[in-house]
């Protein structure tokens, strides 16, 4: 059986930024190849499949049709894939330019409540161990 979709990407719809570039890839994905899933009005002790909502708020998350995670940079380069751009989503594979992106996308998910205004009591997300 062929799935119905490529990527399934969890995102935080609170944050504007996000939802900037959720909305951009919705206008792209002319296919429906990707399951869009807002967990931001999750509980915050709620799972989805064993991974936590922490986690998932910490950084972007994807899930393949098999049922692997895959998460950070590794995701935008799957969605990317999925409305057609993957062979632009190569260079960012290329020695340099992966390491630049994945230090990039980190510094962003760590800092980005502060960004976005929404800070609670330190201000920061907390990173999966």
């Amino acid at each position: 059986m062929i799935p119905d979709f490529d990527i399934e990407v969890f995102f935080d719809g609170d944050c504007p930024i996000c939802r900037r570039e959720i909305a951009f890839l919705r206008r792209l994905d002319r296919r429906n190849r990707i399951r869009f899933t807002d967990i931001a009005p999750l509980d915050p002790a709620a799972t989805v499949d064993d991974v936590p909502r922490t986690d998932l708020m910490a950084e972007i998350h994807g899930r393949l049709p098999d049922g692997r995670w895959i998460k950070g940079v590794e995701v935008f380069r799957q969605l990317y894939s999925a409305v057609g751009l993957g062979p632009l989503m190569r260079v960012t594979r290329w020695m340099g330019i992966e390491q630049v992106l994945d230090t990039a996308y980190a510094a962003f998910a760590r800092r980005r409540l502060r960004w976005t205004n929404r800070c609670d009591k330190d201000c920061r997300v907390e990173t999966p161990q």
